[in-house]
């Protein structure tokens, strides 16, 4: 599991390669500093989708081309392409190990890998004579330039009505509109007193949320009072029911326990004053942040609309019910990816099922008008592997061919033509789609939706873990104490493991050793699958 001193020094001579590299290809996408988001829609037109071509940025070139004068990079990064035609030239999957040998959504069988995409080494191994592919982008820097790409050209802001805010982000801040409370109120059923007791007691039903009294109190004096309503001027403190003793015959309210001035009163303003910020941009409505919104004042929130997706899936040896035969397989992720999406804040349209089409693909490619299009299967060099040849012909361009993470490697990113939405190629394989998918689509997304990125954070492994010499690999885990467990069935065309994980371990080249810290990529759905401990450990 140790490396060699040579490969130690390989390795951080690449890193910094990769560094520079990334800087150079996230300047190809944002050449600008980054604006806030675009004003919002007041045109009455709530929740209306953004048209095609206004996730622009204000004042924001409409051609990716270097603005007059400015250089080219003369190194874009690994596998990520500068702007340009797509090349046709296609390439092979490496995702596969000896084991795995499912079909590929989209693919004939998987491929055995059959080149290194690392520099041929000092010490003389020959270098690959595989079909060409550039060499793949680090998994930290694909995952940092999807994100740059989504948040230099955020969806135009809108106002929406709160029953239809849930799960957008906030473009402006929720300020105060009042004092909450906006008036002294009563903490609890009981009874309302001004000055020492014991008090006599007032006749009548008391006071009421919403039907208070702004009539003063006089000293030595109890009336009834429920929760929430309103403290008449002078009183002195609310006495809960349990902690007092009417004499009726003498008409007096005896404390049992010591009242101390203002017990059992939610003053004005306590939780917040008129003017200060309760939620930033950013925040994502949750119910109970629409539950403040309501009591701040508010009736409608400014918020980012959801990120449209559109997925396409490839591969005419996919089947939508029944049971495999004769050479196809069912087609797991169209069920799998939409839902998936949708956790991750997107309004995603019923997955369209292709085939090995290119025209189709073209046609559907040209005319969708969703903010980032996902497809499944066909970036490798197979026959039928259309997604290179039909970006090509489009005159989209590849800014990500290909990411040095197993399983996932033969994934791509692309930008299309005048103004177009982002595309993110899954590779077909099941377990590498997902990889796809949280390596590139979703901090995609969330930077579009201008979603705060989850915490990072580190937990040691519970066993050895081995992984690729020179890429990232991710592995399902579920968390056990205070570790996580590396689950098995992980081969990049398995579901098994993903389905019992609540996180992806991210695993450095070469591997780790049990009780080393990596860093945890948490699942959407991580605190509602406690049952998953110990099914596939």
């Amino acid at each position: 599991m140790t490396p060699h001193r040579g490969d130690a020094r390989e390795a951080e001579e690449r890193a910094a390669e990769e560094e520079r590299a990334v800087e150079q290809a996230l300047a190809l996408v944002a050449r600008r500093p980054q604006a806030p988001y675009p004003p919002p829609d007041r045109s009455g037109e709530s929740g209306t989708r953004t048209e095609p071509g206004t996730r622009t940025e204000p004042g924001a070139p409409t051609s990716s081309a270097p603005a007059q004068g400015e250089p080219r990079p003369e190194a874009p990064e690994p596998g990520c392409r500068p702007p340009g035609p797509v090349s046709r030239n296609g390439s092979a999957s490496a995702d596969a190990g000896p084991a795995d040998t499912a079909p590929v959504h989209g693919t004939g069988p998987t491929h055995v890998p059959t080149h290194d995409p690392t520099p041929a080494p000092a010490h003389g191994r020959s270098a690959s004579t595989h079909a060409h592919r550039p060499r793949a982008a680090a998994w930290d820097a694909a995952r940092a330039l999807a994100e740059r790409l989504g948040r230099t050209a955020p969806l135009a802001a809108h106002r929406l009505p709160l029953d239809r805010a849930l799960g957008h982000v906030l473009a402006e801040a929720v300020v105060a509109l009042t004092d909450l409370p906006s008036f002294d109120t009563s903490a609890m059923d009981g009874w309302v007193v001004a000055g020492p007791g014991p008090w006599t007691v007032r006749e009548g039903e008391g006071l009421l949320a919403g039907r208070g009294s702004s009539e003063p109190l006089p000293d030595g004096h109890a009336l009834r009072i429920a929760t929430g309503a309103r403290l008449p001027v002078d009183a002195t403190a609310v006495i809960r029911s349990e902690h007092a003793h009417c004499d009726e015959a003498k008409g007096l309210l005896h404390a049992t326990r010591d009242v101390v001035p203002g017990q059992d009163i939610r003053p004005r303003g306590q939780e917040c004053r008129s003017g200060d910020e309760l939620l930033p941009v950013g925040t994502v409505v949750t119910p109970p942040v629409l539950g403040l919104a309501a009591a701040a004042g508010y009736d409608a929130l400014v918020a980012v609309p959801r990120p449209r997706v559109d997925v396409f899936v490839l591969g005419d040896e996919l089947l939508t019910a029944g049971l495999p035969r004769e050479g196809l397989i069912r087609d797991a992720l169209g069920p799998m990816l939409a839902p998936w999406l949708r956790s991750l804040g997107a309004e995603v349209a019923e997955p369209r099922r292709l085939g090995d089409d290119a025209d189709a693909l073209r046609e559907a490619l040209v005319t969708s008008d969703a903010d980032l299009i996902l497809t499944t299967g066909g970036t490798a060099a197979g026959p039928v592997d259309h997604v290179h040849p039909v970006l090509a012909r489009i005159g989209a361009e590849l800014l990500i061919d290909g990411v040095a993470v197993r399983p996932g490697h033969p994934m791509l990113l692309a930008q299309l033509p005048d103004g177009g939405p982002c595309l993110v190629g899954l590779p077909g394989n099941p377990l590498a789609a997902v990889s796809g998918l949280l390596t590139l689509a979703e901090p995609l997304l969330r930077g579009i939706a201008g979603r705060p990125a989850q915490d990072r954070y580190r937990a040691p492994v519970h066993e050895e873990v081995h992984a690729h010499p020179h890429d990232t690999r991710l592995i399902p885990v579920v968390h056990r104490d205070d570790s996580v467990v590396p689950l098995h069935y992980n081969g990049p065309a398995m579901l098994r493991g993903i389905a019992a994980a609540d996180g992806l371990a991210v695993v450095p080249p070469g591997g780790v050793r049990s009780g080393t810290e990596v860093e945890i990529l948490d699942l959407p759905w991580a605190s509602a699958s406690p049952w998953t401990e110990g099914c596939f450990t």
